[in-house]
């Protein structure tokens, strides 16, 4: 586990983004792995309570935490609630949350960098840097997984704000591993496409979902469950793990949605 004796310690993972889509199969990864789940949300309450009665059928708690991730401070809140709510810092933060907006390198302005930034980049890595300056005196391990995206290993010029909040959080994994060793682990954990995004239809999304080396969707509980190892294997940090069925592996020219045609009926 990420702690040192998991048999007299129940641990806690804090899931940002976790109400619905991926942050709710994390959740559910680890409530079935048998942690303790802080769920975070922003405006999606009914989705989190239905994440929370699904978590608690599992056997495990599960902590509600609404916050507004825009604020410079939203790290230090985020802290602080898990302490009121759960009475504990989480063992694990997986930094799920996400802006995901689309526009060009022409059409990008500073406000739209700028949220993407607080929420994708900036958020995560504060987060990971107050969990390490909140836990010196601890003696148990703790991890931080940021949840990237395939396509900061397949560069393509589409969602151009998204993507490069996505890059400075990829290239800061090793950077904020080194600097916060050899209290806390960090991780990254790049998924490929998993769920509709922006304006795909469903048609489109069935297509594109078997653009991979292995011409097939992904398995989103593959996703969740490598989330589960990063957080439980104590000799991974500074590296990044991609569950995309190699999606990173087939290059294209513009993002997967924009590069095909939804078949016709």
């Amino acid at each position: 586990m990420s702690v040192a004796d998991p048999l007299s310690h129940t641990p806690t993972v804090l899931i940002t983004g976790g109400a619905k889509r991926l942050g709710r199969a994390f959740c559910l990864a680890f409530a079935k792995a048998g942690w303790q789940v802080i769920c975070h949300y922003n405006t999606s309450k009914t989705d989190a309570q239905e994440t929370q009665r699904l978590v608690e059928a599992l056997g495990s708690s599960c902590h509600l935490l609404p916050l507004d991730l825009s604020s410079p401070e939203a790290h230090h809140q985020l802290l602080n609630a898990c302490v009121s709510h759960a009475t504990c810092l989480p063992d694990c933060i997986v930094n799920n949350a996400s802006i995901f907006e689309e526009d060009t390198a022409v059409s990008s302005t500073a406000a739209r960098m700028q949220a993407h930034f607080q929420t994708n980049t900036v958020l995560p890595l504060l987060l990971g840097n107050a969990l390490a300056q909140r836990r010196e005196a601890a003696t148990t391990l703790a991890c931080v997984i940021h949840v990237l995206d395939q396509k900061v290993h397949n560069l393509n010029p589409d969602y151009f704000s998204y993507t490069v909040s996505k890059l400075a959080l990829e290239r800061s994994v090793a950077l904020q591993a080194q600097a916060l060793a050899p209290s806390v682990r960090v991780c990254g954990l790049s998924p490929g496409l998993s769920y509709l995004s922006g304006p795909q239809t469903q048609a489109n999304f069935d297509q594109a979902a078997r653009i991979n080396l292995l011409q097939r969707p992904i398995d989103t509980q593959d996703i969740a469950r490598t989330a589960v190892f990063i957080a439980e294997n104590q000799s991974l940090t500074g590296t990044t793990v991609q569950v995309d069925n190699g999606q990173h592996l087939v290059p294209l020219s513009r993002d997967v949605m924009f590069a095909i045609q939804a078949p016709t009926s």
